[in-house]
């Protein structure tokens, strides 16, 4: 049977904690990595690694996560889309239907 590891932090005053290291390397966790609360009827909390998922894209992300930090530093930077770019792109696509919304998926081809 496997040994119990237990590990304590201190909540902070705005109610944050450090993951204790050995429940870091116990669990795999690594900077920016997502943990899950579970808690159990019996009030017991198991806290697990989310993993990610194979819709997630760290680069997209961070890409995003970029410009979000872009346009906040420099909302003088924002310019309207050109007319003539809309009407081009409008003769490109012609009658085609897009949903933004639509999930991209390599089976679609």
């Amino acid at each position: 049977m496997a040994a119990t590891l237990e590990a304590e932090s201190t909540l902070t005053d705005r109610y944050q904690t450090t993951v204790p290291e050995t429940v870091r390397r116990a669990l795999g966790l690594g900077k920016r990595d997502k943990i899950r609360y579970s808690i159990r009827p019996g009030g017991d909390v198991v806290l697990t690694r989310v993993e990610a998922s194979e819709a997630d894209d760290p680069v997209l992300g961070q890409f995003l996560g970029f410009l979000a930090r872009d346009l906040a530093s420099h909302p003088e930077r924002l310019q309207a889309v050109d007319a003539g770019l809309v009407q081009r792109l409008q003769t490109l696509v012609g009658d085609i239907e897009v949903d933004l919304d639509a999930a991209l998926s390599a089976d679609d081809e």
